[in-house]
């Protein structure tokens, strides 16, 4: 997945419509950080009680940002490397 497909399919997925285009590692890296906050929240709930169906979507919600914050950081280490 190229870095401008990433930072749009995060955006998206998250509802992000206002974050700047700047340099790309910056770019990364702010939707990482939004994505750390987003896993916090996701796991608050979870131990909240939810009914079967909203569990449910919160544990595959926290699979997809999980998935895309490991991503996200291979994105930032080849950045890094360059």
């Amino acid at each position: 997945m190229g870095i401008k497909k990433f930072i749009q399919s995060v955006g998206e997925s998250l509802g992000l419509d206002e974050f700047k285009k700047s340099s790309k590692k910056k770019s990364v890296k702010s939707l990482v950080k939004k994505l750390n906050t987003r896993k916090e929240e996701t796991e608050n709930l979870l131990k909240t009680k939810l009914s079967k169906k909203e569990k449910k979507e919160k544990e595959e919600e926290l699979k997809i940002i999980l998935c895309q914050l490991k991503k996200g950081d291979k994105i930032i280490d080849k950045l890094s490397s360059n």
